[in-house]
């Protein structure tokens, strides 16, 4: 291709929206341009990066077996209702009306379709295990979009489905896409960590997310160096640290006086305690109903972990309205007396001297007995907070370290969450009818795009692993008006095509430096320069983007250097 007959256009300074190089790097280096707020066009360059990352999609999922499908975008809302999900989404989903006046969704993803469609053409055991993908646009109205392809309104997602006759079953298939993904973000040039994850709206109580570190990572990642466990953060157990206030007190609890304390810090300063003796009492709506979670002042609640423990479908925190309404003032609450449901985190299980807010504006309660105090009705005890960096591994018990990082695939194990609202039925092999068990597979393709970006990158642009590279290389003529620059340069371009070497030739009548600095920004694996200077020297120069090793090699040998360094 010539750069003269294509849209390339690059960007001297940084897109003001754009927070991370990542994201600045595809704007400047014209692969992305902005339409809107977390929507993007991709140019030329843009669209050759995304079809190498789908080809290399394509090939690891036909080796695992699964059979490339297409399903509409456009989904009628009674798939949604008849899973139960159309209410879970909220919000994030686009919906729209057609003409006759019916509820259509855009697909933030399709595990209903695909339900729907193996429904309609599985019904033996013969024909299991199924596994099914597609490549194909999603939709989802993110509160915040961010960070450029990171978190977008409309991106491309790889989604697979696989049936199969039972658990032990699905175990297989599970796996099979498990190992097909790290070779997938291995060829792309990732260091992809798959760690224990939530299941969030999906459904089901196994997978794993595939991370890609990063400083500027959405994601916060639990480690533990000692045996190797790893999660997000949002699912994240640990080792409970021992409650300190584990002895009954000598006086009764006791109302005390705390006006405008209304945080924990503030709290603890007007009773004179250190601030985890406080309990941090939180209203959350679970499934629409009022719930009070309560953690040692220090800690924060994980939403996530309180939906997945105690089995709601949604939980959020309540507004202060709300909390007033449950339980008292925001700011003052606490589990003495309140009618709702208390549940609290393990950290507090012998918690037997702390001090809670006592659900009237400017007052606290201490020396609070939680075990034994008969106003006090705990329903459950579970893992609530948000497990951060020094918290005690569940496995062995050492101490976890917290890295960040972007999330670019996920594996599920739904079982019959799916299949049963479907009714999606075989037989096997004694006639018996049973339900199929499924599970559902992604990779955000576009993502992936930016965290290659991401991890990929200097000073000067971006550097593009050859396998995913818009071109692997670039040829830079200097010195258009020279014919014999131009001849060598053609038969150089002519030779490198040939041998199946994808390259872009910048023919623009601009300075040589012009032509580097753009060269370096769009990050071609190889850069060859063709310039009189060159050719009276000896020939061509060829440079490793990566390495920056350059060799000034004969024209006859230009081609075997440039194999070499995309080796």
């Amino acid at each position: 291709m010539r750069w003269s007959q294509s849209l390339i256009a690059t960007l001297r300074e940084d897109p003001q929206e754009a927070e991370i190089i990542s994201h600045k790097l595809l704007v400047r280096g014209g692969f992305l341009i902005k339409l809107s707020g977390g929507l993007y066009s991709f140019s030329p360059l843009g669209v050759r990066v995304l079809h190498k990352v789908e080809a290399i999609v394509r090939e690891e999922m036909d080796r695992a077996g699964a059979n490339e499908v297409l399903f509409t975008a456009l989904q009628p809302i009674e798939l949604w209702e008849k899973s139960g999900r159309a209410g879970l989404m909220g919000k994030s989903m686009f919906t729209l009306k057609d003409r006759s006046d019916r509820t259509m969704v855009l697909g933030p993803t399709h595990e209903e379709v695909a339900t729907d469609y193996v429904t309609r053409l599985v019904n033996s055991y013969r024909q299991l295990p199924c596994i099914i993908y597609q490549i194909q646009t999603k939709f989802r109205d993110e509160i915040r979009p961010r960070f450029g392809l990171i978190r977008a309104k409309e991106f491309i997602m790889k989604d697979a489905y696989s049936f199969d006759v039972d658990s032990e079953a699905a175990n297989a298939s599970y796996q099979r896409m498990y190992d097909a993904y790290l070779r997938i973000f291995k060829r792309c040039g990732l260091d992809a960590h798959p760690v224990e994850a939530d299941t969030g709206a999906i459904g089901g109580n196994h997978s794993h997310e595939f991370m890609v570190l990063s400083e500027s990572g959405e994601d916060g990642i639990l480690h533990c160096p000692s045996c190797g466990y790893s999660a997000n953060q949002e699912r994240a157990e640990r080792t409970p640290e021992p409650c300190p206030y584990t002895t009954a007190a000598a006086t009764p609890r006791e109302k005390v006086a705390t006006p405008g304390a209304h945080t924990v810090e503030e709290a603890a300063a007007a009773l004179g305690v250190p601030p985890d003796q406080i309990v941090k009492s939180l209203v959350v709506l679970a499934d629409g109903k009022p719930v009070m979670i309560l953690v040692r002042g220090t800690r924060d609640v994980c939403d996530c972990k309180v939906r997945r423990i105690l089995g709601f479908s949604e939980v959020e925190m309540a507004d202060p309205e709300t909390t007033e309404k449950a339980a008292g003032p925001f700011g003052s609450i606490g589990p003495i007396g309140v009618s709702i449901p208390v549940y609290a985190d393990i950290g507090l299980k012998d918690a037997r001297d702390v001090c809670v807010g006592a659900n009237e504006d400017g007052y606290h309660v201490r020396h609070v007995n939680l075990v034994d105090d008969p106003e006090i009705h705990i329903a459950g005890w579970g893992d609530f907070i948000t497990v951060e960096a020094g918290d005690r591994c569940p496995h062995c018990g050492k101490e976890l370290t917290l890295e960040r990082g972007t999330e670019v695939g996920h594996v599920f194990k739904f079982g019959f969450k799916y299949t049963e609202a479907f009714h999606s039925v075989f037989l096997d092999a004694n006639k018996q009818s049973r339900l199929l068990y499924g599970g559902c597979y992604g990779i955000g393709v576009s993502r992936t795009v930016q965290a290659i970006a991401q991890l990929n990158n200097d000073k000067d642009g971006l550097i593009w692993p050859a396998s995913v590279s818009p071109f692997q290389a670039t040829l830079l003529v200097l010195d258009l008006k020279d014919e014999t620059c131009v001849k060598t340069a053609a038969e150089l371009e002519k030779a490198l095509e040939a041998a199946g070497i994808d390259v872009l030739v910048d023919d623009r009548d601009e300075r040589p430096g012009i032509k580097f600095k753009d060269a370096d920004l769009i990050g071609c694996t190889v850069r060859l320069v063709v310039s009189c200077r060159s050719l009276q020297k000896g020939g061509i120069e060829v440079r490793a983007r990566r390495t920056g090793e350059t060799r000034l090699v004969p024209a006859d040998a230009a081609l075997d250097t440039v194999r070499e360094f995309l080796r």
